[in-house]
């Protein structure tokens, strides 16, 4: 799994010019699913962005996981992030998960992010076309891979 976590200050998602999901201040992820992925991608990447410290303590150090910061997750699906660009112009997605198994793994990231949050999670329409605007606070902007647990 690939997830670009942006810190904001809010983000919102509509489909067909209908807002869908919104939050505050909080996380937004674009999650890709590859096609090696499972369930033990979804318990780790869920437990390590719950407890990223990536917001502001009452000093100003970013100190704070987003669940002590009172903050807010809002999830999309973005299959493009595992884009294969090594030949010529054009990716190639073939290391992305089908959808029916990407799918499932993604509303299982999310199952598993309410629970460690401990408030629900708000999520984009899987496999729509959508327009997410936001504000990236700071700008704080963190790339995670589950293969590649740096």
């Amino acid at each position: 799994m690939r997830a670009v976590i942006q810190r904001v200050g809010h983000a919102v998602v509509t489909v067909q010019g209908l807002q869908v999901s919104a939050i505050g201040k909080g996380l937004l992820v674009l999650l890709g699913i590859g096609e090696a992925d499972g369930q033990e991608d979804v318990e780790w990447l869920s437990a390590k962005l719950v407890n990223l410290r990536i917001f502001s303590d009452n000093t100003g150090k970013m100190n704070l996981p987003v669940k002590d910061a009172g903050g807010d997750i809002l999830v999309v699906s973005q299959f493009t992030l595992h884009a294969d660009t090594k030949k010529g112009n054009r990716p190639s997605f073939i290391r992305a998960a089908r959808p029916e198994k990407a799918e499932l793994l993604y509303k299982n990231f999310v199952d598993a992010t309410t629970v460690q949050l401990g408030k629900p999670v708000r999520e984009g329409i899987f496999g729509a076309d959508m327009k997410i605007n936001l504000s990236n606070e700071g700008p704080v902007t963190i790339i995670i891979d589950t293969k590649n647990k740096e």
